[in-house]
């Protein structure tokens, strides 16, 4: 039996609140990291910057294996249980952090975030769970809302919270994980009916496994796809924004982190208002298709960008690309069953950690490649045209998937 409406929106409100805060703990830390491992590692600026890239890696390559096995656990067991562990585990992952006397527990610690790391993937099925597929893409939009929230006000906190302390920012994390496991314990319901579980099978509970199961529904596999191809695009900016603004319009550190503030706010209000009233006007596919039409023309711009001012009208623009998760993840959730939804999410949780493996990497060596002192091309902006190139193809992808899906239909039915 669904749940009554009162406790919908309660559990909404629980899972946007989970999403703000675990944001928020993520960014928390962001400011003090590498002061952290200069102190432990007694290494300079440069070589801690190598090390952190280390970190992110470690995080990545767990949750790519780790994430297939939590949403299919979320599909046995139900979503509260498993989210409940994840919120558990971060908190002990910030309190390894903030007590870490070496090199090795910080690696120790991304460990467990890694498999902790499917907080998100469970949120969009607990929505899933609990909502009907036609306003599905305006709560994935205030999720993703809550996600930039977060991570707007979180490097704020931790930049004054790490003026006491370089450790102070990780008891913070720690706390707020807590206080949103122990809100999750008392109120949080199971959003997952005993009739739609189905039995635990590993050998579908890995990545490999989780997108065979997907390939067995042509649409939502081709536009995970497009997924891949769009986020793989997306990690040129925050892999590179702070050194292109630097080496071509030599921006401060202020004037870096306010774009960044700029592009936050235009990330919230698309997806917490905009989202709402675009699938309703234009339904899931075309605000997709906007939304990939922004990110192209947006990167261009950041790439031919001739002065610093102009970038923060290419910033506006580029943020209209929020459109694409909420509008890709209704037209692939409603391909897929409601016992298969966890799944659904654990496959695309460990396609964006590809993405985050792959992404931060390629952009970083074109930026290097092509700035490079004496570099047979000049062009800085080069992994803004990359991702615009990356983004086109998935657009390319998505438009032919869903043609074909149509024109099977009106065969099926002719």
């Amino acid at each position: 039996m669904p749940a009554p409406m009162q406790d919908r929106r309660h559990a909404v409100a629980f899972i946007v609140t989970l999403v703000l805060i675990d944001s928020m703990s993520f960014g928390i830390i962001l400011p003090v990291v590498p002061q952290l491992i200069m102190e432990l590692g007694e290494v300079s600026l440069a070589r801690a910057s190598a090390i952190g890239g280390y970190l992110m890696f470690t995080y990545a390559a767990v949750q790519f294996f780790a994430a297939p096995v939590l949403g299919a656990l979320g599909d046995r067991f139900g979503r509260r249980p498993v989210l409940l562990y994840t919120l558990l585990a971060l908190s002990l992952d910030y309190l390894l952090l903030a007590f870490a006397p070496t090199l090795i527990w910080l690696f120790i610690a991304r460990i467990i975030t890694g498999v902790a790391s499917s907080t998100f993937s469970l949120a969009y099925a607990y929505i899933t769970d609990i909502t009907e597929a036609e306003q599905r893409a305006q709560r994935f939009g205030m999720v993703g809302a809550a996600f930039g929230g977060g991570f707007i006000l979180g490097p704020v906190i931790g930049g004054l919270l790490g003026e006491i302390g370089p450790r102070i920012p990780f008891y913070a994390a720690a706390a707020m994980a807590l206080a949103n496991f122990a809100y999750g314990w008392f109120a949080l319901g199971e959003s997952l009916d005993a009739g739609n579980r189905r039995r635990f099978d590993i050998k579908r509970a890995n990545p490999v496994g989780a997108l065979r199961q997907i390939a067995g529904y042509p649409v939502a596999l081709g536009v995970a796809a497009a997924y891949f191809l769009y986020m793989l695009g997306h990690y040129s900016l925050p892999a590179t924004w702070t050194y292109y603004t630097m080496e071509k319009f030599a921006w401060t550190e202020s004037q870096i982190g306010l774009s960044l503030g700029f592009a936050g706010v235009f990330i919230i209000l698309v997806q917490a208002f905009l989202i709402r009233w675009a699938i309703p006007a234009m339904g899931a596919f075309r605000t997709g298709l906007v939304g990939l039409v922004a990110m192209i023309v947006g990167f261009c711009g950041y790439a031919y960008a001739t002065s610093g001012w102009q970038l923060y009208f290419w910033l506006a623009v580029a943020q209209i690309s929020g459109f694409v998760t909420p509008a890709l993840q209704q037209v692939m959730t409603a391909q897929i069953p409601a016992n298969a939804q966890g799944e659904l999410q654990g496959a695309l949780s460990s396609l964006s950690s590809i993405t985050a493996i792959i992404g931060p990497l390629l952009m970083t060596q074109l930026f290097a490649h092509y700035s490079a002192p004496g570099a047979a091309l000049y062009f800085p902006g080069m992994p803004f045209l990359a991702s615009a190139a990356l983004t086109a193809l998935a657009l390319l992808v998505f438009v032919a998937t869903v043609k074909a899906a149509k024109a099977s239909v009106a065969e099926a039915s002719g």
